[in-house]
């Protein structure tokens, strides 16, 4: 008879408690995006300003190409979600219609995605602190860890938890700039006179080749709009209709933001100067510099640190989803109280602060390695879903293939120039690093299909029997402990044998033990073992190699003491003879915790 398992009511509404709404989704899952405005329309302005005034017009155009590939992602990831309400976005598309390897290329891309995103948003952050206050600027890779350790703890109370917190921020930084943008709309120039350019003019026309290295570095504004599909599972139910809700409304605001600042700069002539940024050369031409403007600065200082929130809510459940399909540890899968993937939040915060410190948080070392990976997830997803509309066809499917062919001649397209004009900037890394990672995914798979093949996962084993056993209880002294000990081995199995380690210059000892054992008399034969040098461990092994049984099992007494402090005090000789039988026979082995009253 087979029992079925419910959850009671009350759990089920406390799991959807700790899940996000359309809302909540936009600051949990859309900060990354949301933050690209500080940097996007930047990286734009920087490769076009070099051809000076003519070189700036293409601002807006070229800003205008962005947004609609953003667009375009935004449109594709909505039907992913609605496809594929499991989440794992590009990985799950590429998977079920372009195969095995092409899955694991999409996956590899955003775990390197994500983990970029996290060490360039931290950086990111701490740099525009510390162009506030100099004086932070020594000590910028520890200051990197902190902001990673405070967003790795909050992550860790659970995705809803992180996205309330970070919605303030994120609603400050989003007025504070439509307020810039606004006042530069209504004004035909700056309010208030802005500071000379100091990049040098190095050309006079505009060639193709510098709006396309306009493209490739404006491209890094649609990092993160993968996220919300990739988390489809953290919504609250209906999940597909919150998450699809969730993405549009991030793709509008993204994209109002990026024209409407492209339009603000370029009726500002805002150019670069040294030690400013773009946006905050808007914000004084609108705002000044008084209160306004450092709102809208410290606002950008947080929200660009708390735009590695989105890694902490894609990469666990990817990670889950990996490791369903065995091709990461299963412990990656494992959930806590608050829906939280625990070991994915660990393994991503420890991953970033590895490049976080190897790179002593210098963004500029950062950013040239980012957008390259998450455009091969872009491209292999819209290749998927033009294999799905295919297979499942459906209403109007025809225009939806054709879009996704337009979507995935698009991203291809990107991803060509983005790696062009990154590759030797640093690219050239994630090249190397992406086959790697999938390498490392294969054989993990591999692993578990030889240990499932040993086991007969996909077979069905034979009955199970009743076989002998023999249970060996070391024994130091004659204690309750060793009472204890041995009346849990004779309830165990068939035959019980004590074993006690008798060291040859203590002779006497030996001799007594082996009296009191005697007056004792608990029914149990005694084996006396020689130990020339004074190990524990080795004899015992010696001897459980040497027993005949197919069964044997190695019972551990330890006394497991009522205060913290008094653990301390105990001589772990069990955790001794466990490791060496555990790692040198085939014998079970049983730690018996004696607790002290």
């Amino acid at each position: 008879m087979t029992a079925i398992l419910t959850k009671p009511a009350e759990q089920v509404r406390d799991h959807e408690k700790h899940r996000l709404t359309s809302v909540t989704g936009i600051a949990g899952l859309g900060l990354d995006a949301i933050a690209s405005v500080a940097y996007g329309p930047e990286a734009i302005v920087l490769v076009l300003a070099a051809a000076g005034s003519v070189g700036m017009g293409a601002t807006i155009p070229v800003t205008i190409a962005i947004v609609l590939l953003l667009l375009l992602l935004v449109a594709t990831y909505r039907q992913v979600i609605a496809a594929f309400p499991d989440g794992g976005g590009a990985y799950t598309v590429a998977t079920r219609h372009l195969g095995r390897s092409a899955g694991l290329v999409a996956a590899a891309s955003l775990v390197i995605d994500y983990v970029l995103n996290v060490a360039v948003s931290v950086a990111a952050g701490v740099a525009a602190l510390t162009s506030a206050f100099p004086a932070l600027l020594a000590w910028t890779p520890e200051l990197c860890v902190v902001v990673l350790l405070v967003i790795a703890a909050i992550n860790l109370r659970g995705i809803a938890m992180s996205a309330r917190l970070f919605a303030l921020p994120a609603a400050v930084f989003v007025v504070a700039v439509l307020i810039v943008v606004g006042i530069g709309l209504i004004h035909g120039g700056p309010v208030h006179p802005l500071p000379a350019p100091t990049q040098p003019v190095t050309v006079g026309s505009v060639g193709i080749l510098l709006v396309l290295a306009a493209f490739g570095n404006g491209c890094a504004a649609l990092t993160g709009v993968e996220a919300i599909a990739n988390a489809t599972p953290s919504f609250r139910k209906p999940r597909q209709r919150r998450a699809r809700t969730a993405e549009a409304g991030l793709g509008l605001l993204l994209g109002v933001l990026l024209i409407s600042l492209a339009v603000v700069i370029d009726r500002y002539g805002a150019r670069p100067v040294a030690g400013r940024t773009i946006l905050s050369l808007v914000t004084e031409g609108s705002l000044g510099n008084g209160v306004g403007y450092v709102v809208v600065q410290l606002s950008t200082v947080v929200l660009l640190a708390l735009a590695a929130n989105t890694s902490y809510g894609g990469l666990p459940v990817l990670a889950a989803k990996l490791a369903a399909d065995d091709f990461l540890p299963h412990v990656f899968g494992l959930r806590a109280d608050r829906m939280v993937h625990r070991y994915g939040v660990f393994v991503l915060a420890a991953l970033s602060g590895a490049l976080l410190i190897g790179t002593a948080g210098n963004v500029n070392i950062l950013v040239p390695l980012f957008a390259i990976g998450v455009f091969v997830g872009f491209l292999l997803c819209q290749v998927g879903m033009f294999r799905h509309w295919r297979e499942v066809r459906g209403r109007a499917w025809r225009w939806k293939a054709a879009f996704s062919v337009f979507g995935a001649a698009m991203t291809a397209a990107a991803l060509l120039v983005v790696t062009a004009s990154k590759f030797l900037e640093g690219g050239w890394l994630i090249v190397l690093v992406l086959p790697l990672l999938v390498v490392g995914f294969t054989v993990v798979r591999r692993a578990y299909q030889r240990i499932g093949a040993a086991i007969d996962v996909d077979a069905m084993p034979a009955q199970p029997r009743r076989t002998g056993c023999v249970v060996v209880v070391p024994v130091v002294s004659i204690t309750r402990l060793a009472a204890e000990s041995l009346s849990t081995a004779m309830s165990m199995g068939d035959r019980v044998v004590a074993l006690h380690v008798a060291f040859d210059d203590e002779t006497e000892a030996n001799r007594k033990f082996a009296e009191r054992w005697q007056q004792w008399r608990p029914d149990v034969p005694l084996v006396m073992l020689d130990s020339a040098h004074r190990t524990i461990d080795e004899p015992i092994v010696r001897y459980v190699k040497s027993l005949p049984e197919g069964r044997v099992v190695v019972l551990i007494g330890e006394i497991e003491p009522t205060r913290l402090w008094e653990r301390i005090l105990r001589n772990r000789r069990g955790a001794v003879v466990a490791r060496a039988v555990g790692r040198r026979t085939c014998a079970v082995v049983c730690r018996l915790r004696f607790r002290l009253t």
